[in-house]
């Protein structure tokens, strides 16, 4: 495997005091823009939006397939007030973004794309490689005394695992969720993360994200699902500054506390696949293990999002959801030497099953989630779709082996028949969909290193895989 080349961080004593007039529009010009960062994520109907997160004081020059496009400021450099987080005050700080996020829709059927000469991935109609990866930050959380070794590759190897995602060559990335995780300060003292940046700044988001995946940025277009660790009262104001594909708007920026009723909830969308197939990408940032009362907002909120879901899948006789928060997986904790079961996500069976008490939309074929610090494959007799978990993509992991076969107090969800189920506990990779017919996929899992740890196979709703429990 050949090495990535290498990328550029940006620094912030290169950035400009930028007059506010030079923002008013970005510039169709050529210009030198050195410290930039540029990717292309995908948005509804596969609408495909081209990002860029600059120090220099303009938009750079886009050109498709030849013709210049301009590029529009999505957010200006500003250092957000500090607002109520998931940590105590003493233990936040405001969110810096002292660079210019600027945007353009790339027109359907590109060929090529470029932004002030880096080329930009494009999507293909029907993509066939897909790599899957989730749960990818370095972990700084003061409440959990809960310290990853970000200084550290072999503890914290999203870069490994990225480059080898980019060297398999996919034509399009899913992320399931979970890109920020350096919430509070390393402790003083502590080898393993000193000089790490934290809060919800761009700093932490560079370091956690847009550095070490910089190979896969460019390899393929994203598609970003949103998870908790982006939501409004944590890293939320930077999801939308940067990932999400729809526009950024006041009041669903996450910026203040009173609207989170509107940034922490979005409308599911569909990204086509060709061959009527479809990705669902569904946003549970805002979801509860805990379960919801009845008239709870979140419980309303999730119930339209099924309404909505239910729709979107009729659009394509295949459909793979994307959600965060896996509602037909599970996980374990050992605690007193017995197991204490996580199983599918409490909120969203609530709120979905009271709708229909299937859980899912009958087009809805399988589930790609995240959540669990593992890899994890769940197929069931009972005609629910098929659930992988792929969170096990950088983050501490997980660690509690699960057995074999799943006891009955361990069903995820009630209704449930599970007919096979394969795992892999502690262990670093990202996962490749390749799709071989309709209703058909290969289901590859990688280490750290793209050396091939299970293989499964996708029929319909049903999934099987070679190695019931990955050593």
């Amino acid at each position: 495997m050949s090495s990535p080349r290498p990328f550029r961080s940006l620094t912030f004593s290169l950035l400009p005091l930028v007059p506010l007039a030079l923002l008013g529009a970005c510039a169709t010009q050529p210009a030198s823009h050195p410290d930039m960062i540029a990717y292309v994520v995908i948005g509804e109907q596969g609408a495909a939006i081209a990002r860029v997160v600059t120090a220099a004081a303009s938009c750079p020059a886009l050109t498709a397939d030849g013709t210049p496009l301009a590029m529009a400021v999505r957010a200006l450099p500003a250092t957000l007030a500090l607002r109520p987080t998931g940590s105590k005050p003493e233990d936040s700080k405001p969110s810096a973004f002292p660079l210019l996020t600027c945007e353009a829709a790339l027109p359907a059927g590109a060929a090529s794309a470029s932004v002030d000469g880096q080329a930009l991935p494009v999507p293909r109609a029907a993509p066939q490689r897909i790599a899957v990866l989730g749960d990818t930050g370095c972990r700084l959380k003061k409440k959990d005394n809960d310290f990853q070794e970000c200084n550290d590759p072999q503890l914290f190897p999203f870069a490994t695992v990225a480059a080898a995602a980019a060297a398999w060559k996919p034509d399009l990335v899913v992320h399931v969720g979970d890109y920020h995780y350096r919430e509070n300060a390393c402790p003083e003292g502590n080898a393993g993360c000193a000089g790490s940046p934290w809060g919800y700044g761009w700093d932490a988001w560079n370091a956690d994200l847009f550095q070490p995946a910089a190979p896969l940025l460019k390899a393929a277009p994203w598609v970003a699902v949103r998870g908790n660790h982006e939501s409004c009262d944590r890293a939320g104001q930077g999801w939308w500054r940067l990932l999400d594909p729809r526009p950024l708007l006041p009041g669903r920026d996450c910026n203040a506390a009173v609207n989170d009723t509107n940034g922490d909830y979005s409308d599911p969308y569909a990204v086509p696949l060709g061959g009527d197939a479809q990705l669902l990408v569904i946003d549970t940032a805002a979801t509860t293990w805990k379960g919801y009362k009845p008239g709870a907002v979140g419980y309303e909120k999730y119930r339209d999002t099924y309404r909505k879901l239910e729709a979107l899948s009729q659009q394509a006789a295949w459909n793979i959801g994307l959600t965060h928060h896996p509602i037909l997986g599970v996980g374990a904790e050992l605690k007193n030497g017995a197991y204490e079961w996580h199983k599918g996500d409490l909120g969203l069976q609530q709120s979905f099953g009271s709708v229909n008490p299937r859980l899912l939309p009958d087009k809805v074929q399988a589930m790609v989630s995240g959540h669990a610090h593992l890899w994890e494959q769940l197929s069931f007799s009972s005609g629910h779709p098929s659930q992988f978990v792929a969170g096990f993509s950088g983050s501490a992991e997980d660690t509690v082996p699960l057995p074999a076969a799943l006891p009955p107090e361990a069903l995820p969800a009630p209704g449930v028949a599970v007919e096979h189920f394969s795992t892999w506990i502690d262990g670093f990779g990202f996962m490749g969909l390749e799709r071989t017919g309709p209703g058909d996929w290969d289901v590859t899992v990688f280490d750290r290193h793209g050396q091939i740890k299970n293989r499964c196979k996708i029929s319909g709703k049903r999934s099987v895989c070679d190695v019931a429990q990955v050593k």
